[in-house]
């Protein structure tokens, strides 16, 4: 690397440049990487083929949810096609979840009433009871059917989720990545965008749509979810759907020894068949784990806490005392003969969870299960566009609230809610005329999904996607908040947003996805630190170090995000236990 003491660069001209082509080739003079590069795409753009589909109900994204909502859609009596950036069965989260919740009225001791109050409190008023109750109430039903289709007879899922689809012979195109989702008069009338594997744009036409498109994240090491770029979030975003709970944040920690290896970290999760759980409300945050880590300045070793343990620190995220756990979850005697849980039997390991000692920021940007996404205006997960529902991660119903709270619930809670989206996309179908999408829009939406191959010159996705990485992934920026880090995070998130963001290349379809990708995660990005700064307050897994307590007079709401007629980001309060306010005409 060049010397650059010489060229005498001050912090603020750097941090003014840093962001525009003069600058990076000024960088690449001085012995950085450049970021700003000529395209040199392999694609030729008049040769792009467009291809049309029509159905009544579109499903987007082939996981849990995305099954039940295929199914129960087409049990209800509609035309029904699944789309999935990746396989059936195959991508996204879903793979990874082997632990499904199952309440069975004649085994659990706490009744249906008893659970959704211990949640609550649990949750700390952050969920929604009335999707706490569509679990205990459902999970059952749809786990028997899992069962019929071999779910728990292998570890790989393609097989039993397959046998639904092909005895409905439901459509299902996979390796498409959704890009565009397209409204009128704020009804959804269909989407948008391109295969992943072949030169083809892709247009949907569709009575309604169902997003079962996931979580997200940044990508991080450590973690599989990186498939998982908050598409469907983004994408509901930009057409005026209201989106909720980017300020709580998954806490999955990764193993010290190969803390950068997802499949070490889970520790044969990925190979274990499927089973069932019971009953275990708990207050499981992650974020108390980076927290310790903060504080110590090294990993925690996992297991419960002792004085001889190296998990004891002074203050940081608050867990009730009706919560507190002195040692690992208990066996019921008959657990072992209903095949639940798929907890390891070794010592301070649980589902997903590392041996030994441990490090923060393994799933850095993803959100607590069921509490990020768009936000639903009723128990049959529509969102705040007329046509459009979301299920399992993509909704933000905060089913168990800003925490974990029951093993096994966010795999339960997406085929749940996947059945309960489905059908009612389904019914509404029926009322409804399957719209024409104009020429003059699809032409702009192909020409915004083409963009990345049309540029001259440009910021390559993996080059972006890397520095917003090195800004977002830091345990102390989701994790353990203050307002100068945000702040300062969110500067640098709003460069890439009005200087990297509009020129992304891609040179073929692969890196035309991660362009897309790249974009989506710089928007999520803004969300989190926007939220993140609002809420002046500790609350489950939100942690703020200048604010570490809760505050019940002016925080027992949810956050709403949305954009605004400007184009630009506002936020919003909705109280707890309300649903939102609409502006439809």
């Amino acid at each position: 690397m060049n010397e650059i003491n010489d060229e005498k660069i001050s912090r603020r001209k750097f941090l003014g440049l840093s962001s525009s082509a003069i600058a990076m080739m000024s960088l690449a003079g001085l012995g950085f990487s450049k970021g700003y590069a000529k395209n040199e795409p392999t694609v030729a753009i008049q040769d792009i083929l467009e291809k049309e589909y029509q159905t009544d109900v579109l499903v987007i994204g082939s996981g849990m949810a995305g099954l039940f909502a295929s199914v129960k859609a087409h049990d209800a009596g509609a035309k029904v096609m699944m789309v999935s950036k990746g396989r059936l069965g195959s991508s996204g989260q879903t793979p990874f979840a082997k632990g499904i919740f199952s309440y069975d009225e004649s085994e659990e001791k706490l009744s249906k009433d008893e659970f959704v109050e211990k949640v609550s409190r649990s949750a700390l008023g952050t969920n929604n009871p009335i999707f706490t109750r569509q679990l205990v109430e459902n999970s059952y039903a749809r786990v028997e059917e899992l069962r019929q289709w071999g779910f728990f007879d292998s570890p790989l899922y393609n097989v039993s989720f397959s046998k639904p689809m092909n005895e409905r012979n439901i459509p299902l195109v996979e390796r498409v990545m959704i890009t565009n989702l397209i409204e009128e008069n704020g009804h959804i009338i269909g989407a948008a965008g391109f295969s992943v594997d072949e030169e083809k744009v892709i247009i949907f036409k569709a009575k309604t749509v169902v997003l079962c498109t996931g979580a997200g994240g940044f990508k991080p090491n450590g973690f599989p979810i990186a498939d998982l770029t908050h598409d469907g979030t983004i994408m509901a975003y930009e057409i005026g759907a209201k989106v909720t709970g980017k300020e709580w944040n998954d806490g999955h920690p990764g193993s010290e020894k190969n803390a950068a290896a997802s499949f070490d970290n889970w520790h044969g999760m990925f190979e274990k068949k499927p089973e069932t759980t019971s009953v275990d409300i708990h207050h499981d945050l992650g974020v108390d784990l980076n927290y310790i880590a903060y504080v110590k300045g090294g990993p925690v070793q996992m297991g419960p806490p002792s004085d001889k343990s190296s998990n004891v620190a002074m203050g940081g995220p608050y867990t009730p005392e009706e919560f507190k756990r002195s040692g690992p979850p208990q066996r019921r005697e008959n657990d072992k003969e209903r095949g639940r849980p798929p907890r390891d039997e070794k010592e301070g390991s649980g589902p997903g969870m590392p041996q030994g000692a441990a490090v923060g920021g393994s799933s850095a940007g993803l959100a607590i299960h069921k509490s990020e996404g768009l936000v639903p205006i009723n128990d049959k997960c529509e969102s705040t566009i007329k046509g459009l529902y979301a299920a399992g991660d993509a909704l933000g119903s905060y089913m168990s609230g800003g925490i974990y709270t029951q093993i096994g619930s966010s795999l339960a809670g997406s085929a749940v809610q996947g059945a309960i989206a489905g059908e009612a996309a389904a019914i509404y179908s029926k009322e409804i005329e399957l719209k024409d999408i104009s020429t003059q829009k699809v032409e702009a939406i192909k020409a915004e999904i083409l963009a990345p191959l049309k540029r001259e010159a440009g910021f390559s996705p993996a080059w972006v996607t890397q520095t917003l990485q090195g800004i977002m992934i830091p345990n102390f920026v989701l994790y353990i908040k203050k307002e100068s880090l945000l702040k300062g995070a969110l500067a640098y998130i709003e460069e890439l947003r009005d200087q990297n963001m509009p020129l992304l290349i891609a040179s073929d379809m692969h890196e035309l996805r991660l362009a897309h990708e790249t974009k989506n995660m710089i928007i999520s990005a803004q969300m989190k630190l926007e939220a993140s700064l609002m809420r002046k307050e500790s609350r489950c897994s939100h942690y703020r170090l200048d604010y570490p307590d809760m505050d019940e007079k002016n925080w027992q709401a949810w956050i709403n995000i949305y954009k605004d007629k400007d184009g630009n980001m506002q936020l919003e309060k909705q109280a707890f236990g309300t649903w939102p306010v609409l502006q439809r005409a």
